[in-house]
């Protein structure tokens, strides 16, 4: 920070409300309103409005000449990166790693589990008053395939070891060796994705990953097989997946759709075999505590001319 003003920061979140922030810093609030709180050009700092969407994190990024941390607070920084051009360069972009594990991968065994035991017929059967007896998949003795290991992945693979399941693989951008077992790349899904009885879906969504899951995916995965999607809902070719659920080959669970949201009238939500629930991943108890720790942190090292954590991306 060369500049004698003191620096603007924008959060989302109350600035008292955040306990352990540092002095010497001016705390604006701005959760996407239509008012700015103060000139973006002056901006130093700027936490996102979580879940907001591209239109409002977006807004402010091309008056914010003097910025030089984006933090988001999410694990994806899909919604920012169509602004990213508008900034100038050497700007550090960080995402919320270690904000949503938790949240993410409860949600992601919710699914498994109440899609795999029938909990939405059993509601469905409540609300008729009927008792739906009979024998239905465990999670037990399942093979699992996590499509995207990273901090979220690996959470989701603690949660797992309890219940007994034959098999977890790994997949992610990169290929490497953990203290669970090896990390396989994209490349090996065709061999992996055939022995795959639950396929949980973790990955950002990038140019890589945008359609991973299409026809020929798809396809590769057993007749009976689980799709979970905790993702993005672009990482999914929706018209492929329909397909899919309507010959009633696989089921699916998926807490991202795309469209997003899921428009009223759209075939997804009636398909057979499949579970929908809001995006509601990172959306829980668990979500304000961890993500003041975060931004506390982050400015804590900003105000003392440390490096920031979590960079994904330098503009420039």
């Amino acid at each position: 920070m060369t500049s004698t003003k003191t620096p603007d920061v924008w959060l989302p979140i109350p600035a008292d409300e955040i306990d352990g922030r540092p002095e010497g810093l001016a705390y604006r609030f701005w959760d996407g309103g239509p008012d700015y709180p103060a000139d973006p050009a002056d901006c130093a700092f700027y936490v996102v409005p979580y879940m907001k969407g591209p239109e409002v994190s977006v807004r402010p990024l091309a008056g914010m000449a003097q910025v030089q941390v984006v933090q988001t607070l999410s694990a994806g920084i899909d919604h920012v990166e169509p602004g990213l051009g508008l900034l100038p360069d050497g700007v550090r972009l960080c995402n919320a790693k270690g904000v949503h594990e938790a949240s993410t991968a409860e949600l992601a065994l919710a699914l498994i589990l109440a899609s795999l035991r029938g909990f939405p017929g059993f509601v469905h059967g409540q609300d008729k008053e009927e008792w739906r007896s009979g024998f239905y998949p465990a999670l037990a003795d399942k093979s699992v395939l996590i499509v995207g290991y990273g901090s979220i992945g690996a959470a989701i693979e603690d949660r797992l070891a309890p219940f007994e399941c034959a098999r977890v693989a790994r997949v992610a951008r990169s290929a490497r060796t953990t203290a669970r077992g090896p990390v396989h790349t994209l490349d090996d899904l065709p061999a992996l994705l055939p022995e795959a009885d639950v396929v949980v879906l973790s990955t950002p969504l990038n140019p890589s990953t945008q359609g991973l899951v299409g026809a020929e995916f798809l396809a590769a995965m057993p007749d009976g097989a689980l799709l979970v999607n905790v993702a993005r809902g672009g990482v999914v070719d929706t018209k492929s997946l329909l397909l899919e659920l309507e010959s009633g080959r696989l089921r699916a669970a998926l807490d991202v759709t795309d469209p997003e949201p899921l428009p009223a009238g759209h075939p997804l939500w009636h398909a057979p075999n499949v579970l929908i629930t809001p995006h509601v991943g990172g959306s829980t108890s668990a979500f304000l505590p961890r993500a003041k720790r975060l931004v506390a942190g982050q400015l804590s090292r900003f105000a003392a001319g440390e490096p920031v954590r979590n960079v994904v991306r330098i503009t420039g």
